[in-house]
């Protein structure tokens, strides 16, 4: 591959709804271009963007794969990304990284609940954008109605769109595409114009006009000459259009049927005249040891990296995927990892084809490479010059809202369960993991069930760990409402020394703070140096729980009297009767169960308003208020977590797909005594069963 600078790079971000098209389409330009002698399909697993096992097997796109396409000596760095909803977190990534998007559009189906989140991204980045309404040889293929749905999209975010193409025949009948830049008509992949076909001259007349009205908005002196004249010249009207795409003013419409290899050639054509060089995007804003610096694509220019992602290779072990902020990348080098605070020595880069990989010596401002083997460095690093520190941010990724309990499958499995664990964390910005201490599970979250599907899988497959899940316990938390006093003699004979510990204590709910223990010892019956055994117990009974398996906060203990022996008293059995009586303690202090409640906020379209809300009343959920915004309407609430565990699964379900929430931890509140008491009487089985055995 040719060594290209960065006025000769497009980064461009193909996002669509799953099954639009994106991955044929990447398969197509690199055919059409001659960097594959075959044109791979999906059924068969061949394509170059879905490399690995869990893609070829499930027959969609599941995480990012880089294409670089070579044409008219341009270097197009297509980022391929999934386009189902579980996959969004990818989605992110590749727009934080290009510098333009083309959002793919089945011309059956129109916008869809992939493309809409794609949408909203790519406003969220400020990209520039192309829509390509793929497909047209589709047995019901529509473009009028395909493009209304685009246009009513555009118009509900305040943006316009315009035709740069008008499809050639529809259907088994679509022959190629008419191009109202060059008018001139392509048949098949487009490599040779003809004239366009007299029975679409007067549509064409009609949508020139409307492109070249947008033309003439992207500068004054254009605008000027079209108010006088009526007509711009080629050159000024791609001048013009290229004004307008690169300021968002408008964003053109192209057709194809890239399956078929139809339309390739204007498509290419326009994402090397249209789009962005990275050197024309706006400076990154980055975080130096003086302050922020603003950071652009040159070569003469601080060496600035930015990880996008990483990912483990069974051959060449981790492999990290950059990006040039700025400054150019030699092989060979040391750099720095700020956020690590370490070195690291990059020898080998490469430029990705799929799972390709191409040998480079130097990247330059702007480009999309890999590296092997680093030891430290993970997604959303950066790496600079030891002597120029530079930290580029990481994009904000949705949380993740899907939870599974994980078990390892065998005990060998169980030893290597937490680092496996964070090296898929590690790949993918949206996974989490944690221990969850109040229910002793661990806890996986991702975007949906399809993703956490996916990690496990990825965890055998590529790390030989076997992984079980289950739903996870909610973790509540046990507390009192009243104050209540007990007392327990520990007494134990057993031939030689004995043990013998008696205590008095009293307890009250305390909501300073979790717990709080003090004594109101007076005279000789109880020694103070008992105290710290007397409060270890206590501390270990509110770690297990006393009436349902859940730590118990929010109390304060009080210690006034007790009883010991000049012998047989030992700290073990103060320890023992301190949490013996703070148990009994709390059965006369009228025990309830606290749960966690989420704040939420969910975002679905208007229609599904009172479904939504309808929906959070069975969930116990108590609405805080609802606002408007442009067709859509946000639900703000409060709702027990218990009720929240497989919302994912259930919101798509009532908005087919278009709804999506967020939740924070707010507060816990009293579980209601009807839903208490069966959690309470299954914890007094599970501990009866326990002493049986």
């Amino acid at each position: 591959m040719k060594e290209y600078t960065t006025e000769f790079l497009r980064n461009i971000a193909l996002v669509a709804h799953g099954g639009a098209g994106k991955t044929m389409m990447t398969e197509a330009f690199l055919h059409f271009t001659g960097a594959t002698t075959r044109l791979g399909k999906v059924e068969e697993g061949t394509t170059a963007s879905d490399y690995e096992e869990d893609e070829i097997r499930r027959k969609i796109s599941l995480s990012i794969s880089v294409i670089p396409v070579e044409y008219h000596d341009h270097k197009i760095n297509l980022l391929d990304a999934p386009g189902y909803t579980d996959f969004i977190g990818e989605v992110v990534s590749a727009l934080s990284v290009a510098d333009a998007a083309a959002i793919v559009v089945d011309a059956v189906s129109g916008i869809e609940v992939g493309t809409e989140a794609a949408w909203r991204f790519c406003n969220k980045f400020k990209l520039p954008r192309f829509v390509i309404i793929n497909k047209m040889d589709r047995e019901n293929a529509n473009f009028d109605k395909a493009y209304e749905s685009v246009d009513a999209h555009a118009r509900a975010h305040e943006m316009r769109v315009v035709k740069f193409q008008l499809p050639w025949g529809e259907k088994l009948d679509f022959k190629g595409v008419i191009d109202l830049v060059s008018m001139k008509a392509y048949a098949g992949d487009g490599k040779t114009p003809q004239d366009i076909p007299a029975e679409y001259k007067d549509a064409v007349a009609e949508a020139r006009m409307a492109l070249i009205e947008a033309a003439a908005e992207g500068e004054d002196t254009l605008l000027e000459k079209y108010l006088e004249t009526g007509e711009l010249s080629q050159e000024e009207l791609l001048r013009g259009l290229r004004d307008v795409v690169l300021s968002g003013a408008f964003i053109p419409v192209f057709v194809a049927a890239a399956g078929h290899e139809k339309g390739l050639a204007p498509l290419l054509n326009a994402f090397v005249d249209l789009f962005p060089s990275p050197a024309e995007r706006p400076a990154v804003t980055a975080q130096g040891k003086d302050g922020d610096e603003l950071l652009t694509a040159k070569d003469g220019n601080p060496l600035a990296l930015y990880v996008w992602k990483t990912t483990a290779d069974p051959f060449v072990g981790k492999v990290t995927y950059f990006k040039v902020i700025s400054g150019m990348l030699n092989t060979d080098i040391h750099l720095w990892n700020p956020a690590k605070n370490a070195e690291e020595r990059l020898a080998g880069l490469h430029l990705q084809r799929g799972k390709e990989q191409v040998a480079v010596k130097t990247v330059h401002a702007g480009d999309i490479a890999t590296v092997s083997k680093l030891a430290v460095t993970v997604t959303g690093d950066s790496l600079c010059d030891k002597n120029h520190l530079l930290m580029v941010p990481a994009p904000e990724y949705p949380g993740a809202l899907y939870q599974v309990a994980i078990h390892p499958k065998s005990q060998a499995d169980a030893a290597k369960i937490s680092p496996t664990l964070t090296r898929l964390c590690e790949e993918d910005m949206t996974l989490s993991w944690h221990n969850e201490p109040s229910t002793h599970q661990t806890i996986l979250q991702g975007v949906g069930e399809q993703h956490i599907e996916v990690a496990i899988h990825r965890a055998q497959a590529k790390f030989q760990v076997g992984l079980l899940t289950a739903e996870p316990r909610v973790p509540y938390r046990e507390g009192i409402t009243r104050k209540a006093s007990a007392q327990y003699r520990h007494k134990k004979q057993s031939g030689g020394s004995g043990q013998f510990g008696e205590v008095h204590l009293r307890i009250e709910p305390y909501h300073e703070a979790d717990f709080l223990f003090a004594d109101e010892l007076v005279g000789m019956n109880l020694s103070k140096s008992y105290l710290p055994p007397i409060e270890k117990g206590i501390r270990a009974a509110m770690e297990q729980g006393v009436f349902a398996g859940y730590p118990l906060s929010n109390v304060k203990v009080i210690v006034y009297d007790g009883k010991e022996h000049p012998v047989d008293s030992k700290p073990i059995a103060f320890e023992t009767a301190g949490r013996e009586a703070f148990k009994l303690a709390v059965h006369d202090a009228g025990p309830v169960l606290f749960e966690p409640v989420m704040s939420v906020r969910v975002v679905v379209p208007d229609a599904h308003m009172g479904d939504v809300m309808g929906d959070m009343n069975t969930r116990r959920g108590r609405v805080q208020g609802t606002e408007s915004e442009r067709g859509l309407t946000i639900i703000n609430a409060h709702v027990p977590l218990a009720e929240m565990l497989k919302y994912t699964t259930q919101l798509r379900s009532m908005t087919g797909g278009r709804g999506y929430f967020s939740m924070d931890f707010d507060h816990y509140d009293v579980v209601p005594a009807q839903l208490a008491q069966p959690i309470m009487e299954a914890h007094k089985k599970e501990m009866e069963a326990k002493k049986e055995e």
